[in-house]
């Protein structure tokens, strides 16, 4: 590492707190030193792109993925008015399949996710681990006082413009439309963020991300790339159609009159119907097995308790920009809307959302991309 880069990461790392928080924060000084360290050596770890391009050792395929890359960042400022700063211009390589893991936590008979609270992201979801053990270890404590718990990967999440956030490895290999979504997602969230309002934040970064995917398609994709994202879009909005029902059943138990131990045995039933239907829906893809990973852990509430947020607004969203007519009127237009009140807020999106037409909802988990 170089002294000048030193001593930008040294002047970064006066925000850690700030970092802990959008990492899903806690006020223990053991989960601030994890987030702080696990940010630096992500920081240390990043070279500029240039650098790998340069470096002649730099493996082929990486050196494709990387120009690629280096493309849609452009195309993103240019096209779609996101942040033209140092975010996704350098890349790190790291030495584990995700580059945190989030902790989500229900009690046992709800699907109300447990929060946790900080100045910066304000009260957030779920809380983000460096290192799996630690996050196992956290998960154990939860599920001791009872409640249910989904320990998640995450490829890539997004600092909100406090640091520089870095290509990784973890969705680098991504195919390129797929790569283009998690960027202009990330970027968004950098151009417009509400404190403790997931759904206006992930409803926002979705609707970007889904008219930037579609113009980036227009300008580069080939007939090839289409089709694999079709199949991908296609299947991940069944699959969230597979959840959202699974979800509805849960929250009439839960509602239900039923004594705790009857609700115990439709809730088991419940879930033992999702497996079996997600492998109904896995033959019809012709095995395709990208949410498996999804069923790694028994399942629990804690797996469904986001699934409907982050979603909710974006036809709201698609109808504002088709309105404004450009993305810096668009962006205007929401942060007009993020300065209401909640209540209010919601009330506009509403609103805009009464005249959208149906269009295919997007499942996202805690920033983890289920692929």
């Amino acid at each position: 590492m170089n002294l000048s880069r030193f001593s930008r990461i040294g002047r970064s790392l006066l925000l850690t707190g700030a970092a802990a928080g959008l990492l899903a924060g806690c006020s223990t000084l053991n989960y601030y030193t994890q987030a702080a360290q696990g940010q630096l050596e992500l920081m240390s770890d990043a070279k500029p792109i240039d650098d790998w391009l340069a470096d002649p050792g730099t493996n082929p395929k990486l050196r494709v993925r990387l120009e690629t890359a280096r493309q849609i960042r452009r195309f993103a400022v240019k096209e779609l008015g996101l942040p033209d700063n140092s975010s996704y211009k350098n890349y790190a390589a790291l030495s584990r399949p995700y580059v945190l893991w989030n902790v989500v936590a229900t009690p046992e008979l709800s699907l109300k996710p447990l929060q946790w609270c900080f100045p910066v992201a304000g009260c957030v979801n779920y809380r983000g681990y460096y290192n799996k053990d630690d996050a196992q270890a956290y998960a154990r404590e939860l599920r001791q006082g009872g409640n249910d718990v989904e320990v998640g990967g995450v490829a890539a999440y997004s600092t909100l413009g406090w640091f520089s956030d870095p290509l990784l490895s973890t969705f680098i290999n991504y195919p390129d439309a797929e790569l283009a979504r998690m960027l202009f997602h990330e970027l968004a969230h950098q151009v417009v963020y509400v404190q403790g309002d997931s759904q206006f934040n992930e409803s926002f970064a979705s609707a970007v991300e889904e008219e930037g995917v579609a113009r980036w398609l227009d300008r580069f994709g080939s007939d090839a790339t289409r089709e694999a994202y079709e199949r991908y879009w296609a299947r991940k909005h069944a699959f969230h159609a597979l959840l959202m029902k699974s979800r509805k059943e849960l929250e009439l138990v839960y509602k239900s009159p039923l004594p705790d131990v009857e609700k115990r045995i439709a809730k088991a039933r419940v879930f033992t119907q999702l497996k079996d239907e997600y492998q109904v829906l896995k033959q019809s893809w012709g095995g395709y097995a990208g949410y498996d990973k999804f069923f790694a852990e028994p399942l629990s509430n804690a797996h469904l308790a986001s699934i409907a947020t982050y979603s909710d607004f974006v036809p709201a969203f698609k109808v504002l920009l088709e309105r404004e007519r450009s993305f810096p009127r668009f962006y205007a237009a929401v942060r007009r809307i993020s300065q209401l009140g909640k209540e209010d807020r919601h009330r506009v999106l509403k609103a805009l959302g009464a005249a959208a037409p149906d269009d295919p909802l997007v499942v996202q988990r805690t920033m983890a991309s289920a692929r």
